[in-house]
């Protein structure tokens, strides 16, 4: 099976793999010499990693909520996949302007709790989701510009970047409604 796709996205796939398994090394051999005594711990690894599990949980919600809607809405014709070529402002996108990479923001840290890895934790998660959030700022904020114009500076405005309404941290975060797998 090909799966076609942009450079660009490839790119960001690999760079999001490359922070990950990176953050990951980096972490784990500071903390066999600095975190010795609880990155030893089994009661650590054990209360992290369940809170890892939740918090990578809610990154991949978040990431398949932005997907599902851009994949009824986001689409016309054919274009390479991960790819967009309409606009979409509403459900999720109505509440926050990436929902896929916000959610995603939190993987660095979920990956870091699920390996019980301190310096990950403390330091390079955050690190990462900085990086992230600029990224964002920066690159896919340019590149939607150049992409819809006018119609999505004025999307910009209205809508921000982090979800502000318990109602759309729900649809950020929650399961599948019936009437969104429809």
């Amino acid at each position: 099976m090909k799966i076609s796709t942009t450079p660009s996205v490839v790119v960001r796939i690999l760079l999001w793999l490359i922070l990950l398994l990176g953050g990951a090394w980096l972490s784990i051999a500071n903390d066999l010499v600095a975190f010795r005594k609880l990155f030893a711990s089994p009661l650590w690894h054990l209360f992290s990693f369940v809170l890892g599990w939740t918090v990578t949980g809610f990154a991949f919600r978040a990431a398949a909520s932005g997907g599902r809607e851009l994949a009824r809405q986001g689409r016309e014709g054919e274009i390479p996949r991960l790819e967009t070529n309409r606009l979409v402002t509403t459900g999720i996108y109505a509440c926050t302007r990436h929902p896929m990479l916000f959610g995603l923001t939190l993987l660095p840290l979920g990956v870091a709790l699920l390996l019980g890895s301190p310096t990950f934790i403390l330091v390079v998660a955050p690190l990462e989701a900085l990086f992230i959030l600029a990224m964002i700022l920066t690159l896919e904020e340019r590149e939607a510009v150049a992409k819809f114009g006018e119609a999505y500076r004025e999307y910009r405005k209205r809508t921000p970047l982090i979800p502000r309404t318990g109602e759309c941290w729900r649809k950020l975060f929650g399961a599948a409604s019936e009437d969104e797998e429809k």
